[in-house]
């Protein structure tokens, strides 16, 4: 069974008026330990998948099921645990509070959910992105790279089913955005995750399991290679 389904997908938005709609009749299963890739112009509808891929939107008409739940069906506090347990988020401005400092970072979504050993996952996961040693450092000390990584490390705190990425490379440079992917494809062998990645580098695309091209709001083509 796919961890993400989405079935006869529509999203129409309210815009001066006028109904707009940023995704038409979309269906795409993701399996676990499938990378995806969303490619396409900017407007085409990448962020808007994503966001109803993490339940942080949800369809106009047709179905979003994540582990075969219908996220339209589920009550507004089931809808927040299963963005905070099932969901990881990735973003391309790495997000991290500058007060806080790299391990509190890590920590801080175990924290407000009450969640017992956070000091310890956290480490866990910093050692997994490979930064042993940089938990008292702040952001600011970081490079971007390094913040990216301790953005990954945050996501996967709750061991997350699904992985969702919104231009993750688009700050870095050719080199460390390949450090980036090459971190992405292992933790979604390694973890088992569903991670889908929304880019505009066809490069970055290159390493996914899956290219899905999105063109004015429809699937235009899926290769999986």
């Amino acid at each position: 069974m796919a961890i993400l389904s989405l079935q006869s997908v529509c999203k129409e938005y309210s815009t001066d008026g006028q109904s707009v709609r940023a995704l038409e009749n979309v269906s795409l299963d993701v399996a676990e330990g499938e990378f995806v890739a969303l490619v396409g112009r900017s407007g085409c509808g990448k962020s808007t998948l994503l966001h109803l891929a993490g339940a942080m939107d949800f369809p106009t008409f047709g179905t979003v099921s994540i582990e075969g739940l219908a996220t339209s069906g589920l009550s507004d506090a089931q809808q927040t645990a299963l963005r905070r347990e099932k969901v990881g988020f990735i973003f391309q401005s790495f997000q991290l509070l500058h007060t806080l400092t790299v391990q509190e970072n890590v920590e801080l979504p175990l924290l407000l959910a009450g969640k017992p050993g956070a000091l310890e996952i956290a480490l866990e996961r910093l050692h997994w992105v490979e930064l042993d040693g940089l938990g008292e450092r702040y952001p600011h000390q970081l490079s971007g790279g390094q913040m990216q990584r301790v953005a990954i490390a945050r996501a996967l705190v709750h061991s997350p089913r699904i992985l969702l990425a919104d231009e993750p490379t688009g700050n870095l440079d050719t080199t460390t955005g390949t450090v980036i992917l090459d971190l992405l494809l292992r933790l979604t062998r390694e973890r088992k995750t569903a991670t889908i990645m929304a880019t505009h580098s066809h490069e970055a695309a290159a390493v996914a399991d899956t290219l899905v091209v999105l063109r004015d709001g429809r699937i235009a083509e899926v290769t999986r290679r």
